[in-house]
């Protein structure tokens, strides 16, 4: 009877052999990689990634990783190849073959027709003595010695050092391009993830009223402005510098100490010295501000000049947080 530990056992051993199927990847690099990375990077065209079976799902996401961190790439399914997707193949793409054993029917089918195009073959393989190992212009060595699966038969192993063969050449490709995380947003302008990486403050605070008072103004007018602009604070503002800032928690403050607040004015009762940032400054960082020192509200700055408040409810609803 299967018993909780036993499974565990087994997922333990599992994680166990492929990473040390992964780490011994390390060992198999060679020239033919560096090539292939240099190949690519002055390559003209995209590269065309086939494979069949699960290589063909792993192919997927090395397209994927490659187009996001700006090299465009295409899949193209081996089977399908050789009934009229060949055509996706253009003079000066540089095609990747993904094969474990290098010897599928579809793969002898395949790889002469883009040798007869001049196209560069590049081979992610596990056998390099096989038909696609000696064919290819280039040999990615993804050689595993045993896969997770007890009848070593179900891909596993295989696939994922396929696939961290694919994600060695996408970040080598990165690092040789100097993508930068303002590439990378390009890329990735939708969700939370693309947010962190282009929204400004400004983009925040723009779409907020902008409440402030002078030095002395009094507190009446200063609950008011408050109240009005519905972010809870006020910058107190003279020359357009920042002088101080007054929040809700600060009225709140001040009725515990006095009675009668009409002759107090907004100097009497502000924070000096308040937190602010730039409104060119990543909302990310607006975030870390906040977080940092336990506050909710940031005021914005523009050259020096009070230029209105970023509250964390912005930050919130874009998904920042």
């Amino acid at each position: 009877m299967t018993t909780k530990d036993s499974i565990i056992k087994i997922a333990k051993e599992t994680i166990a052999l492929e990473s040390q199927s992964i780490s011994n990847l390390a060992n198999l690099l060679d020239d033919d990689f560096a090539e292939t990375v240099e190949l690519i990077y002055k390559s003209k065209g995209r590269v065309i990634i086939t494979g069949i079976g699960k290589s063909a799902i792993i192919a997927t996401k090395i397209v994927a990783t490659l187009n996001s961190t700006g090299t465009p790439a295409v899949f193209m399914h081996a089977a399908d190849a050789i009934h009229g997707d060949l055509g996706l193949i253009l003079e000066d793409d540089v095609v990747i073959c993904i094969s474990k054993s290098g010897n599928t029917p579809e793969i002898k089918v395949l790889v002469p027709l883009i040798k007869n195009a001049k196209n560069t073959l590049i081979a992610i393989t596990g056998n390099k003595d096989s038909f696609l190992g000696k064919q290819a212009d280039h040999i990615l060595n993804a050689y595993v010695a045993k896969e997770a699966c007890p009848n070593n038969l179900a891909p596993t192993t295989s696939t994922t050092a396929q696939l961290v063969i694919g994600d060695a050449l996408a970040v080598c490709l990165l690092e040789i391009r100097g993508f930068s995380s303002r590439d990378f947003a390009k890329y990735h302008p939708g969700g939370a993830l693309g947010k962190k990486l282009y929204l400004r403050v400004y983009d925040l605070s723009s779409a907020n009223q902008k409440p402030q008072v002078s030095p002395e103004t009094n507190v009446k007018q200063v609950i008011i402005e408050i109240s009005e602009k519905m972010l809870g604070v006020t910058a107190v503002v003279d020359n357009n510098k920042i002088i101080g800032i007054i929040t809700d928690g600060d009225l709140r403050r001040m009725l515990t100490k006095v009675d009668n607040f009409s002759n107090l004015t907004a100097k009497d009762i502000m924070s000096k010295n308040p937190k602010h940032i730039e409104e060119d400054a990543m909302a990310v960082d607006a975030m870390e501000v906040m977080e940092t020192n336990g506050i909710s509200q940031l005021l914005v700055e523009k050259d020096g000049n009070y230029a209105g408040v970023v509250h964390l409810h912005d930050l919130i609803k874009e998904g920042i947080i």
